[in-house]
């Protein structure tokens, strides 16, 4: 059976959209999907489905958190093989003296056109970077991510697309679990 990842933006910051992962889980298992593993407080799932289409259970997990917590939350799903590319094919780890506490993807909902990315090389300011690729923008924010120009909603607004963001150790560790399925 297929495993995915699955993302959700926004929920427990700051108190808003609090949503606990033992209910997660939950929600996901009254979904039908099997194995439902959470990571960490800010929406991270990994989980077997018979379905085979990403969009599909990126839909039904968001409608499922409507129904279950009155709030809409946007949800990115991956494929266990997908993840696996975003580590591998990360072109920062390709250069001397990357700091690997400062990476980020930021991962998209949807394929970016080309011409958009110039408003996305807008605001990069030195020294971070980024580097696209068609459903991912890798981040490197060597003063650290709460300063960057390059973070989640300047990205969404540049973009014009839905995102969510995760640590390099985040995804590592998503991949990982998914992996284990």
């Amino acid at each position: 059976m297929p495993a995915y990842v699955a993302m959700l933006r926004g929920i427990n910051v700051s108190g808003h959209k609090p949503i606990k992962m033992e209910d997660l889980r939950a929600v996901c298992s009254d979904l039908g999907f099997r194995d439902v593993e959470t990571y960490v407080q800010s929406g991270n799932i990994v989980l077997q489905s018979s379905l085979e289409n990403p969009t599909i259970i990126s839909k039904r997990i968001g409608a499922k958190i409507i129904e279950s917590f009155g709030f809409e939350v946007s949800v990115i799903v991956r494929t266990s093989k997908e993840m696996r590319n975003v580590i591998s094919n990360n072109p920062f780890l390709k250069e001397n003296g990357i700091d690997s506490s400062k990476l980020h993807v930021t991962f998209l909902s949807e394929i970016v056109q080309k011409a958009s990315l110039e408003k996305l090389a807008e605001l990069s300011a030195s020294p971070d970077r980024f580097h696209p690729a068609p459903r991912e923008i890798y981040v490197y924010c060597p003063i650290g991510y709460g300063r960057t120009k390059l973070s989640n909603v300047g990205i969404e607004k540049a973009l014009s697309v839905t995102a969510t963001t995760r640590n390099w150790k985040t995804t590592n560790k998503l991949l990982e679990m998914v992996s284990k399925l």
